[in-house]
């Protein structure tokens, strides 16, 4: 993710993790030289920390970290003991994980289109959706909206027809911490909030790491026993059938240190998505955060006519500037998946989209000069 030179181009990171880490400098050494006097690697002090912080940053009653995004997503459906014959709906232009952890629970995903604007859950889909969970024979239990690309999803929508339906509504916020929906930043909003730590993240660790957000206390408490495989009053006395899903304390050190400097983060992104959209609303289909919502940019993705993309990946390349498609498969279309139900009428949005959208670089440390070369570079590929 440095900047390097190949024939003469100096290429731009697509996300700058490189420059985050000069700005932080001595304060993660400190810290993680902290956790290496302590030695208290697993569960040590910091991660009850990092948990404090993240929950009051969030307003959450708590914040239970664990060692993976995935863990984040698996740990709310274990405890609500989410498993065979029950339906959980989700979107299918996502990363598989969202529907992985509903699978791994021995659930059945059911896949949901988007919207056409935001690339998140369409509520008239999601009723699509519980018709075929209900043709298949499925139990009803859950729905996991995700706040796509950093903006929030339509969290008043969904939660109405959760109520209706009685639903546990478990937000996947893998790439959005940091956002708020009508004044609320995400992590309480829904029955339980999970995101992502991973270092691309807008928020992450050097590593793998994730957590999980919930204002409930009977929930919160069985997920920290599953996430230590199920313990009870101790290591030895499992209640349950849990896994290995603890944040490493030197993650949480990490993390501490992230948080401190992410609100000046989020606006930077904010401003740097803001330079993008104004410059390039002429040439292609720019993103747009829904009314009453905040985005952190975890990534900046654009749409182009079928048939373009290909050529300005190939033109940005060519002049040292990476681009990235998420997703070029919705998940739903991907072998792995293909078995699964998806909502009535079809997912046409999300099939449109997977041939349309392009990523360009996004993160804090962008500057204006490099930022400038990459609208250029982009309206040298796509103007008239």
């Amino acid at each position: 993710m440095n900047d390097r030179t190949r024939a003469g181009v100096v290429s731009v990171p697509f996300i700058d993790v490189a420059a985050q880490r000069r700005r932080l400098g001595r304060a993660i050494d400190d810290a993680v030289a902290r956790v290496l006097d302590h030695c208290q690697f697993v569960l040590g002090p910091e991660v009850k920390a990092a948990e404090a912080e993240l929950a009051a940053f969030c307003g959450a009653r708590h914040a239970i970290t664990c060692a993976s995004g995935t863990d984040a997503l698996l740990l709310p459906l274990m405890a609500k003991d989410i498993g065979p014959g029950d339906a959980v709906i989700c979107p299918t232009f996502t990363f598989c994980a969202t529907a992985e952890v509903v699978a791994l629970a021995g659930a059945t995903p059911v896949f949901a289109d988007v919207d056409e604007t935001t690339f998140n859950l369409d509520a008239s889909s999601i009723v699509h959706a519980i018709t075929a969970a209900r043709s298949h024979g499925l139990k009803l239990r859950a729905i996991i909206p995700v706040d796509l690309f950093g903006q929030p999803a339509d969290h008043a929508a969904i939660a109405d027809i959760a109520r209706a339906e009685n639903l546990f509504v478990l937000d996947d916020a893998a790439q959005s911490l940091g956002a708020t929906y009508r004044n609320k930043r995400l992590g309480a909003l829904g029955d339980a909030t999970a995101t992502s730590f991973f270092p691309a993240k807008p928020l992450g660790v050097y590593g793998d790491g994730g957590a999980v957000f919930t204002d409930d206390d009977e929930l919160a408490a069985t997920m920290r026993s599953l996430r230590v495989h199920g313990e009870g009053r101790d290591k030895y006395d499992c209640v349950r059938i849990g896994l290995n899903g603890r944040m490493d304390a030197i993650q949480a050190a990490v993390l501490i240190e992230k948080l401190r400097i992410f609100p000046e983060e989020i606006a930077a992104r904010d401003r740097i998505a803001r330079r993008y959209s104004a410059a390039l609303a002429d040439v292609a289909t720019v993103p747009r955060v829904a009314a009453g919502s905040t985005s952190v940019w975890a990534q900046y993705t654009i749409r182009l006519a079928p048939g373009r993309r290909d050529g300005l990946a190939a033109a940005l390349k060519e002049q040292g500037i990476p681009t990235a498609v998420y997703y070029a498969k919705p998940v739903h279309a991907q072998e792995a998946y293909k078995r699964f139900p998806v909502a009535e009428g079809g997912l046409p949005v999300s099939e449109r989209l997977a041939n349309e959208v392009i990523s360009l670089p996004m993160h804090a440390y962008l500057d204006e000069p490099t930022q400038d070369r990459i609208i250029e570079a982009v309206h040298g590929a796509l103007g008239p």
